[in-house]
């Protein structure tokens, strides 16, 4: 394999072959933002001198046209080319001549790669926050839905006090929010430029970094050049932490939804169109799609593992352990992007039960009620309290009215001031405009 920085052609084949690895195949999905990258780079050597403005309109012309190509899916990197920023600089070298040869002036493939990450993984967030945002007003309008539909709630996996749908539909919008505010966090840390860093100590050419950050709507410079270099594995390890987040959430609520989904519990019930079957056993009604969410959530939780147990103990510098990271964390991204759709899809299908909570079985869940009508009739707490557990442990006791009233309660779930919550922070740190700036330099004319 003739690699375009090395005229070295004695490579053994073997180990050739192992230390690409897989990078062509996963570099597919960030080539359009190989491509922008370039772009406007090649804007920022033209603009300080480094180059003639005719070889940046040549560059500029072909680029987009390849970008065109990546935004149709025709863009593909040829057998036996070892990564996307080759496969480029061959495309432009061949279509342009030796205009292609100046792109890479001052640029490092390290940087290269930082800064097609940062802009790709900065467009999954935006998209990531926009599924959330639909995914918490979706629980939030069950909650809403449902919100006098009473169920026993649980500690110990026994039966404690009486809840609701409403509160428990409520509970993940909630938790969800400060999901996604992690998520929105991490979006503002990752949105800052490597490129200019090269190889991560700089480059004696001219240029002008903070142009290239303009141009690409970075919100600020990674400054220090070493810095840059060192975010590699820490921009991955950041929001594999945030997903991991999301998995405990959302594997949570998959758990319940199988759990009370059983002939056991006989909370909810879904349509017969979203569970399978048995082969053998005809009244089977299984919740397979709520089981492969529950797995594929609880694999998120993994992810910041996998990620330390490449990047930890590495020293100051590139080091090509780093290649590994897009093998581990772009799977888990589509997982990611690829439960949260399904989840949304059926979340609205879930069909509640209603008056759970006239069945003998839960009638101890009105264990605190029955104690409250004795503290208002002037009984010390306590003392009511073990007449309470007496009169249960008798069998006696009526079933009480229940008068929650307080902020975040059976009777006041405060669906408006959760989703105040959302609007602070979606107001305070509102996601960047990205398809302006792109637009911007997709019609860029030097």
């Amino acid at each position: 394999m003739k690699k375009l920085w090395s005229d070295q052609q004695n490579i053994n084949k073997k180990i050739e072959q192992f230390t690409i690895g897989h990078d062509a195949a996963l570099d597919e999905r960030i080539a359009s933002y190989d491509l922008l990258g370039s772009m406007a780079h090649a804007i920022m050597l033209y603009e300080t001198g480094i180059i003639e403005k005719e070889d940046a309109s040549a560059l500029l012309d072909e680029l987009k046209t390849l970008l065109n190509q990546a935004d149709q899916g025709r863009f593909t990197i040829e057998h036996g080319v070892e990564d996307v920023h080759s496969q480029v600089e061959m495309n432009l070298t061949a279509k342009i001549g030796q205009a292609g040869k100046k792109l890479h002036t001052s640029r490092s493939r390290n940087d290269q790669i930082l800064v097609d990450l940062k802009l790709y993984y900065r467009d999954y967030l935006i998209v990531l926050c926009e599924k959330l945002d639909r995914m918490i007003q979706l629980f939030l309008k069950q909650s809403e839905k449902h919100r006098d539909v009473l169920m026993p709630g649980y500690t110990h996996m026994q039966v404690a006090m009486p809840s609701s749908f409403g509160l428990w539909f409520g509970a993940y919008g909630e938790t969800l929010i400060h999901d996604y505010a992690v998520v929105r966090n991490i979006l503002d840390v990752i949105n800052h430029n490597p490129l200019g860093s090269a190889a991560g100590y700089g480059t004696s050419f001219p240029i002008d970094r903070k142009r290239t950050t303009e141009l690409l709507g970075f919100a600020d410079l990674e400054y220090n050049v070493i810095a840059a270099s060192m975010n590699r594995g820490k921009t991955e390890y950041l929001m594999a932490n945030a997903f991991a987040s999301i998995g405990l959430t959302l594997a949570k609520f998959s758990m319940d939804v199988c759990q009370y989904n059983s002939q056991n519990y006989g909370f909810i019930t879904l349509p017969d169109e979203y569970t399978t079957g048995s082969s053998i056993m005809p009244h089977k009604k299984n919740p397979d799609v709520f089981e492969l969410l529950r797995a594929k959530f609880n694999g998120l939780t993994t992810l910041p593992h996998e990620i330390t147990a490449i990047i930890q103990n590495l020293s100051t510098g590139y080091h090509r352990d780093y290649q590994l990271l897009k093998e581990v964390f772009f799977p888990k991204m589509e997982i990611l992007e690829d439960a949260l759709d399904i989840l949304e899809y059926v979340i609205d299908k879930i069909k509640v039960k209603d008056g759970l909570m006239t069945n003998p079985l839960y009638a101890q869940a009105f264990s605190v009620e029955l104690i409250k009508e004795k503290v208002d009739q002037g009984l010390p707490f306590r003392e009511a309290y073990l007449e309470v557990k007496t009169q249960l442990d008798s069998g006696t006791g009526d079933v009480p009215e229940i008068n929650h009233i307080h902020e975040g309660s059976i009777g006041q779930l405060n669906t408006t001031e959760i989703l105040q919550k959302l609007d602070r922070i979606k107001t305070q740190n509102p996601l960047p405009d990205i398809k302006a700036v792109f637009d911007r330099l997709r019609n860029f004319q030097v």
